[in-house]
Formats: C-alpha cells, sequence, structure tokens
C-alpha cells in the first residue's frame, strides 16, 4: 500500500473522519478510484484496512524466524526440559517469563517514586489451556502446539504494537501486557496508537500467524481477545537486590486484563471510553458489556 495511503487511512478513516476526495487527484483519477475500490474491498474482507506491504512483510517474517528458532530449540532437546515443566502443572504457560521496557522510562530508580499516566493493552490467546489437553489431527503433539503457538504470536504481537510506540512490559506466557504512555497535553494521540495497535493484532497479525500455523503444522485457527484500559500507574522496581526488574503498578492493567477475554473482539474500559475524541461522521460503535465484573465497552463497527 502506497504511503500516502496509509497516512491518509491513519489519519482521517481509521479515526472516524471521512476523506476529503472531491477534486484530489488521488482519489478522482481512473488509478486513485481503482485502488481506492480496491481498498474499500480489503476493508470488507478483512473487518478494517490492511497493513502495508512492508510491515505485513516484517510481521510475516518475525512468525518465520521465531517458528524456525522454536522448532531448533524442540528439535535440540527442548521438548524434555519443557514436559518436565509441564507435569502437574497446567498453568505453566501463563508464567510470566522475560523484563519489561516500560514506555517514558528508560530508567527506573529503585529510590525515585514516579507516577504517569498509561492505557495498557493486554492480548490473550483464547481457550489455549485447552489446546494443550486437546487432541486434534495435526503434525504435531499437543505440547509442540502451545509451544510453536506461542513462539509465532507473542513475538508478532510485541512487533504490531511497535508499529504504534508502544511497548510489549511483560509477556504473559500466551498473551502480553503493553503500556502506551499518555502524553497529557494530547491524549487522543495514545488512544489512537492502542487502538491501531489492538485492531492489527485481532485481525492482520492473528490471519499472518494462522497462515504461518497452517501452512507448517496443518493447526486450527487461534483466537484473541485484546483489553484496553487508562489510569495512572506507579513505575517501580520489583524483585531481589542486583535482580529487579522496571514493571508498573496500576488499575489500568488489572482492568485490561479482565477486559481481554473476548473472542477477536476488542474490550475498552470506562476511562478509555471517556477520553474517546468524537468526530461527525465516525464509524466506531461502543457497545457497552461487562466483562469479568468490569464495565466495560466492546469497540464495533
Amino acid at each position: 500500500m502506497k504511503p500516502w495511503a496509509i497516512q491518509t487511512i491513519k489519519s482521517k478513516r481509521l479515526l472516524g473522519v471521512s476523506p476529503v476526495k472531491r477534486g484530489n487527484p488521488k482519489y478522482t483519477t481512473l488509478r486513485g478510484k481503482l485502488y481506492w475500490m480496491l481498498v474499500e474491498l480489503c476493508k470488507s474482507a478483512r473487518g478494517g484496512y490492511m497493513y502495508s506491504s512492508e510491515k505485513e512483510a516484517l510481521v510475516a517474517a518475525c512468525i518465520d524466524s521465531a517458528l524456525d528458532k522454536a522448532e531448533m530449540h524442540w528439535q535440540n532437546g527442548g521438548q524434555e526440559l519443557l514436559y518436565k515443566s509441564i507435569a502437574g502443572n497446567e498453568e505453566f504457560i501463563r508464567a510470566e517469563s522475560a523484563p519489561s521496557s516500560i514506555p517514558g522510562h528508560k530508567i527506573v530508580q529503585d529510590e525515585k517514586t514516579v507516577i504517569d499516566e498509561f492505557i495498557a493493552l493486554v492480548a490473550d490467546m483464547r481457550d489455549s489451556s485447552k489446546h494443550l489437553n486437546c487432541a486434534i489431527d495435526a503434525k504435531v503433539t499437543q505440547l509442540q502446539r502451545v509451544f510453536y503457538e506461542t513462539s509465532a504470536l507473542l513475538p508478532a504481537l510485541a512487533m504490531t504494537i511497535k508499529f504504534e510506540e508502544g511497548s510489549v512490559t511483560e509477556y504473559l506466557g500466551d498473551g502480553v501486557l503493553a503500556l502506551f504512555k499518555v502524553d497529557k497535553s494530547d491524549k487522543s494521540k495514545a488512544i489512537y496508537a492502542a487502538y491501531e495497535a489492538a485492531r492489527n493484532c485481532v485481525h492482520q497479525t492473528r490471519e499472518l500467524v494462522n497462515r504461518a500455523l497452517e501452512s507448517r503444522y496443518d493447526l486450527p485457527n487461534i483466537d484473541l481477545g485484546v483489553g484496553l484500559a487508562h489510569s495512572k500507574a506507579i513505575v517501580t522496581l520489583v524483585g531481589l537486590s542486583g535482580e529487579k526488574h522496571p514493571k508498573a503498578f496500576g488499575e489500568c492493567v488489572f482492568r485490561a486484563t479482565k477486559l481481554s477475554n473476548g473472542k477477536n473482539e476488542i474490550y475498552i474500559d470506562q476511562f478509555v471510553k471517556g477520553l474517546w475524541p468524537t468526530s461527525q461522521g465516525g464509524t466506531l460503535r461502543f457497545i457497552q458489556k461487562k466483562r469479568n465484573d468490569i464495565d466495560g465497552y466492546l469497540i464495533s463497527k
């Protein structure tokens, strides 16, 4: 997709504002009309606008590289370690596994109290424990299935989020916690960035992951839920002396986690909804629904 088209989509249509077409050669020439007809068809087929070809190639390459490494580790004895780890513990896949990188806070000092404002994004693979326990007709074992699914999904989600200047701060085993720093002078910027990242995670990134898993291992599609929530958070260090890592503690993390249990859906909390800018001709709808006792809104078109 052309750079000018990407910018137009981001700045106009995605944010609920119809682009001005009259007199613009990008829309009035035959080439322009045909291009925008193709874009509309893609939108209808996929439920939203596609990545640029460059971004799609990056995510696809990320998925392939992650699966190549996962296969190598599995063949080099990783399956023995994982089988031992899983014995008697079906929740192993939800263990935290990496340090975090909090946006706007490259250095976090233990003795300094820092409070900042974030939008938390939690993306969670649905029914992952069933993937471990239910046999299917595929080229891999159940344990391999979960290993390959998470190996492909997690870096693909992280890259998708990074495209929008968000940062994954924790890997949750079968999902991610990411943060978007809120600029107090322009809170809408973080809202739009977090939503675009969430939308791309649920749609195109998930499709790319599913395509790779199906072509390599004959695996069925994975489903993904995403929750978005807003609040202030304490940025601090946790852990033992010499082994501490940065962490953000805030209600946004709790609420985003609770709202991430939809099936290929995006839910936002009431605070994100309250900050969402309104625009004439906007195409998004917000359907109020509770998820896990949290007041939320399903984003729908």
